[in-house]
């Protein structure tokens, strides 16, 4: 942990994977590094497969490069619901980065995990975060409109729609359509995106924004580097309209209390576990596929026999 914070790469990339992994270390890890965490500026990256989202995270680390900025990238990765494993292709996409030392890039496999992030995401941003890194950008995994995960770790989220993709219907959905601060209408050169901009306005004309933020439009050329000046302004907005203000702290608040919870939860499942130890959780699996309990009746029992709740 002292070299991570002095920003060494090799121990950063040793942190993650202990993370990754589970290890019993990590809670001591993160206790070491956590007050020198908070100073990030994360940028979540989510859409469809297909729309981008790597090629647009490949034009931002050259940006914010070019502005002096150590760029941290985040890619998730879905694994494979019959090996386990995953490609991990967005490394491919952005290995003109590798020789920067001010680069760190960590591709993840979700490994199974909802929501478009893994389950060792924030885990990560922290230590990319206490190792000096300015710039977070998290990219998500691509997997359609339950990618709402996004949300509770980044600052500023963008939301990639393209051009000929389902997207009168697109435009109506609720979850990942309503996390965007910034809509990037990506593929820009293709036909259809003056329907596919009419339609996101018409989507966010249904609401009365008054002082909230509302977000723009961003018309890119990812490949091309077309409009990504524009969009690192609109971020760039985003990110000033919180300063002066509370906007930042509550939303920061939010995502601790999000963080915090998740993180409660699974230490109180994990000692349930523990105390009724895991054939009586099988036994009650087994019950409620037979049809012998209902799982309302069969959680009360197990929670009661541990000692957390009442049967």
């Amino acid at each position: 942990m002292e070299r991570l914070l002095r920003g060494d790469v090799r121990a950063l990339a040793r942190a993650i994977t202990l993370v990754e992994e589970g290890s019993a270390r990590v809670p001591a890890m993160l206790r070491a590094v956590y007050q020198r965490t908070g100073r990030a500026y994360v940028i979540g990256i989510t859409g469809s497969p297909g729309a981008g989202k790597s090629s647009l995270v490949n034009v931002l680390i050259d940006h914010y490069r070019l502005a002096g900025k150590r760029v941290g990238v985040i890619a998730v990765d879905p694994s494979s619901a019959f090996s386990g494993g995953a490609i991990l292709g967005d490394r491919i996409r952005m290995q003109r980065h590798f020789l920067d030392r001010k680069v760190f890039i960590r591709s993840m496999a979700n490994r199974g995990h909802v929501g478009g992030l893994a389950e060792a995401t924030h885990d990560a941003v922290d230590l990319m975060d206490a190792a000096g890194y300015e710039i977070i950008l998290l990219e998500t995994v691509g997997v359609g409109q339950d990618e709402v995960e996004v949300v509770d770790g980044a600052d500023t989220v963008c939301v990639i729609l393209v051009p000929g993709m389902g997207d009168d219907i697109q435009s109506l959905k609720a979850g990942i359509m309503e996390i965007a601060h910034v809509f990037v209408l990506n593929k820009s050169d293709r036909p259809g995106v003056d329907r596919l901009q009419a339609e996101v306005e018409q989507m966010l004309g249904l609401r009365d924004w008054q002082d909230a933020w509302c977000p723009p439009l961003v018309r890119t050329v990812a490949t091309g580097a077309e409009g990504i000046e524009e969009l690192c302004a609109r971020i760039a907005d985003h990110r000033a309209m919180g300063v002066g203000g509370d906007a930042v702290s509550r939303r920061r608040r939010e995502l601790s209390r999000t963080r915090f919870m998740t993180l409660l939860a699974n230490r109180v499942l994990a000692e349930v576990v523990r105390r009724v130890g895991p054939a009586r959780v099988n036994e009650a699996v087994e019950a409620i596929a037979a049809r012998r309990r209902d799982p309302y009746t069969a959680a009360a029992e197990v929670a009661a026999e541990a000692g957390v709740g009442d049967s």
